[in-house]
């Protein structure tokens, strides 16, 4: 698959942080977008799956405003500060020609949706995370030895990421030669409950998007991310991942949900870290109020503490 196979076109939005290049298109005539956030190891094209899977099952997803974030994909670095990166998200969409958004995110771009949901409340009308970063990936980015003992898999990545920093200009051919002779589909295997059914194709992907010093650079912002702004988020907030997901703390979902009023948590049980890859029919019914949603909340300001909370959790055993 490619942008046009999807319904989508390349577009070059310039911003606060620089230019930033997005794939759009699905113009169903409405004012909300649906803004998609990749992780640390991916792009635009994380989505692809995600977005075909709605086609098959006749409830396509519309307004795509699919993100190469700075310093991935065809967008170049640096990567900047959060705070700005979320400002120059709020500024893509509306540039064009949205003024309102849904905004759906994995991994590392699952906290970057939920920071443009604090610092635009009225804007946004619900936020979707796949296998977000939380607490557990930060202790890791905070202390890779002590913090490695809960996350051993995502420590061993910071580790793998700062030799290949080292290396300079060596690391893009040893990764090509890596991928060349399948060992990087290999190494990939961690990230995927059933890594055999996955195709190399997207492993491939994978490995095109490694970025050491976009991922490090991330992974020093989050140190001293402070996630008290998402008693901001006045909107629904759920999320889904897999529950072989190595790069993820199950503590993380009780503490989100103790941070925002309105928080679901769903548990797949046959993906890990990529379940919109792996399930992408799950994750998409998972989500189904992101999708769903088209109006911002009329109180963005009320204390969050005068809210019900919801906070549920359960698990879907569903295959896709």
């Amino acid at each position: 698959m490619d942008a046009t196979d999807l319904g989508l076109r390349r577009v070059v939005v310039p911003t606060g942080v620089g230019p930033i290049v997005v794939r759009a298109g699905r113009a169903s005539g409405s004012p909300v977008a649906t803004v998609m956030l990749h992780g640390a190891a991916g792009s635009w094209r994380t989505w692809q799956q995600l977005i075909a899977a709605s086609d098959r099952l006749r409830l396509p997803l519309s307004d795509i405003v699919a993100i190469d974030l700075p310093g991935w994909g065809e967008t170049p670095g640096p990567v900047p500060d959060p705070a700005d990166l979320a400002v120059a998200i709020a500024a893509v969409a509306r540039a064009l020609g949205y003024p309102r958004w849904r905004i759906v995110g994995h991994s590392l771009g699952g906290v970057i949706a939920l920071d443009v949901a604090a610092r635009f409340p009225r804007e946004t009308v619900a936020v979707g995370v796949v296998s977000p970063s939380g607490a557990g990936a930060r202790a890791v980015t905070r202390r890779p030895v002590a913090g490695g003992l809960r996350l051993p898999w995502l420590a061993g990545m910071v580790w793998a990421m700062r030799i290949l920093q080292a290396l300079g200009p060596v690391a893009r051919p040893l990764l090509r030669t890596l991928r060349r002779v399948g060992a990087l589909h290999a190494l990939a295997r961690p990230l995927f409950r059933h890594p055999d059914g996955v195709d190399r194709s997207v492993t491939d992907a994978l490995a095109d998007e490694i970025r050491p010093s976009a991922f490090l650079a991330a992974a020093k912002a989050a140190r001293s991310h402070d996630d008290g702004v998402w008693r901001r988020i006045a909107c629904p907030v759920r999320s889904v991942r897999g529950e072989h997901d190595v790069f993820v703390a199950a503590s993380d979902a009780r503490e989100w949900t103790r941070l925002m009023h309105d928080y679901d948590d769903r548990v797949l049980a046959d993906s890990g870290h990529f379940a919109h890859v792996e399930q992408p029919e799950a994750a998409l019914r998972a989500l189904r109020e992101v999708w769903a949603a088209h109006r911002a909340p009329a109180r963005a300001g009320q204390d969050a503490r005068s809210r019900p909370r919801s906070g549920r959790r359960f698990r879907d055993d569903a295959r896709s």
